[in-house]
């Protein structure tokens, strides 16, 4: 077969996702393992949740809500902003694909931090895009140099916060600041995927801004702190007219009925999300005092997963967890050779980590 493929398509460096448990498990001949390398929630999803999808199940033959009115209707009172200004999406990896799709065109320039989300790459770059990587500067995002970094061809600006993989974020005032230096043509997107884990007073979150004309798109997810992750729903926060120009290119049906009635019953249900979020605290607490007794380097963050330098080479270290049944994620592909990332998990799982970290460096040389 002979294929006639872009260059710029050809230079993508597909996303690797994590092995499914299962697999892993085969192919160490391991069982009963611990995943904390996806950022996931560890208590599952909301009692409320997994109700309503059970209910969904004897309507599958019907097509969903193509507009998901009840699930907007809902997230729009939530974040106190009018139904015109959310749009929904197959995860919010969607309404990224869905603002490029609309918003560049080739050659169009987009600017993003380094290392962040990867998918701001891909998806920017599978459209022809100039992807313009900004370095972290202290391990957080320099929204000044990414200021800097506008010309007349730059039509997006991504903002990961709390940022993945570095758990840091970016204040109210740095944020308004910023957004005083950039022309209005410029639209700026904050990705709030893990905005319920933020402890730090002062962080910016954009979901209920003011005024909702400024170009500034607000990505949130139900995947993370609402334990939705397999159903993939996420949303966007946007301008009106923005939202409208989405809604042109998205497909109709792009969050399946039993996305769409888990994520609406999760909204309600506000002790699960307060549990989930007290269970991260109390983890990241513990796991903080715990390193600190293995002497080992971390970074504190302000969601639910966290970077330690463990002194050796991450994908070694990565393997030899593995061996021991806990998965987590090395950081070398992220520019962080002897880090690996971990999220928060059940008090038993973290122990077992803890456990499993200390017996591996010991065998490998404790830096």
């Amino acid at each position: 077969m002979r294929l006639t493929i872009p260059d710029y398509i050809q230079a993508i460096d597909p996303y690797v996702p994590g092995k499914p448990l299962e697999a892993l498990e085969r192919e160490y001949g391991i069982s009963d393992s611990v995943k904390l390398a996806s950022n996931e929630n560890p208590l599952g999803p909301s009692p409320k949740a997994l109700a309503a999808i059970r209910e969904s199940l004897s309507t599958l033959h019907r097509y969903p809500d193509g507009a998901g009115h009840l699930l907007i209707r809902k997230l729009a009172d939530a974040n106190r902003v009018l139904p015109a200004n959310v749009v929904i999406g197959n995860g919010s990896d969607d309404i990224i694909a869905l603002l490029v799709r609309a918003l560049v065109r080739p050659g169009d320039r987009v600017i993003v931090p380094r290392p962040s989300f990867l998918m701001y790459d891909i998806t920017a770059t599978a459209a022809g895009a100039v992807v313009d990587a900004v370095p972290l500067k202290a391990m957080a995002m320099d929204l000044d140099a990414m200021a800097r970094r506008v010309s007349t061809d730059t039509r997006l600006i991504f903002v990961c916060n709390p940022n993945n993989p570095t758990g840091t974020v970016v204040t109210q005032k740095a944020f308004d600041d910023f957004m005083t230096r950039l022309p209005e043509e410029v639209v700026v997107v904050v990705d709030e995927a893990y905005i319920e884990f933020a402890r730090n007073s002062d962080c910016l979150k954009t979901g209920r801004l003011s005024d909702i004309n400024r170009p500034v798109v607000t990505l949130r997810t139900f995947s993370k702190a609402y334990g939705l992750a397999g159903l993939r729903v996420g949303y966007g926060i946007m301008p009106a007219a923005l939202a409208e120009v989405l809604n042109r290119v998205r497909q109709p049906f792009n969050v399946n009925a039993m996305a769409q009635a888990a994520a609406a019953a999760a909204l309600d249900d506000e002790a699960f999300l307060q549990q989930t979020i007290g269970l991260v605290h109390r983890g990241l607490d513990s796991l903080y005092g715990a390193l600190d007794r293995l002497d080992l380097t971390y970074f504190k963050t302000e969601a639910n997963f966290f970077l330690i330098d463990v002194g050796q080479p991450a994908d070694i270290v990565f393997e030899h967890m593995l061996q021991q049944g806990v998965i987590v994620r090395s950081m070398r592909a992220y520019g962080f050779p002897t880090y690996i990332r971990i999220n928060v998990g059940l008090e038993e799982e973290n122990r077992r980590f803890l456990r499993a970290l200390e017996t591996v460096l010991s065998r490998i040389g404790n830096p």
